[in-house]
């Protein structure tokens, strides 16, 4: 007798109530397994999303850099001529309004001249005798380069000191 109890309960048809646990148990899994799945897929596409729009906003403001670098060429010829001059504050407020909605997207420009040159922030395009200067160091910059948060949108073009 004990061997065809132990036959029941291995047969589901034998014991209704342990096929619909075994069922329920089955399809709580597959649930959870589905759930998960699909958390995992709601995190990857958001994610993307942000790298998309984070892509986008870097080429924005890529495109934007030369504008800036016009508008402060523009200045630095102006400096010798009437600092009141309606064109002049005209442009120190375009450039002065561009700076700020850079700086609020978290784009700061590269640090560069004394520093050291660092290949990963700096493009060399010349050097010069070191003068008493460490080799390496950059002394004069031709471009500025910008970064938003870890990001480098543009390397600063730089003149470093050559021993």
């Amino acid at each position: 007798m004990t061997d065809h109890n132990e036959d029941a309960s291995l047969d589901p048809a034998a014991d209704p109530i342990a096929a619909l646990t075994a069922d329920r148990d089955e399809f709580k899994d597959r649930l959870l397994r589905m759930t998960a799945e699909f958390d995992n897929y709601r995190k990857r596409v958001d994610r993307e999303r942000r790298e998309l729009s984070e892509a986008a906003s870097a080429d924005l403001i890529r495109d934007l850099l030369p504008i800036i670098d016009d508008l402060e060429r523009a200045l630095a010829a102006a400096s010798g001529t009437a600092a009141d001059s309606a064109l002049v504050k005209g442009i120190e407020l375009t450039h002065r309004q561009l700076i700020d909605q850079l700086k609020r997207r978290g784009v700061e420009p590269v640090n560069s001249i004394g520093q050291i040159f660092n290949p990963e922030v700096h493009e060399a395009v010349g050097s010069v005798p070191a003068d008493g200067r460490p080799d390496g160091e950059i002394v004069a910059e031709f471009r500025k380069g910008y970064r938003a948060g870890g990001r480098l949108l543009r390397p600063a073009m730089v003149q470093v000191a050559k021993a």
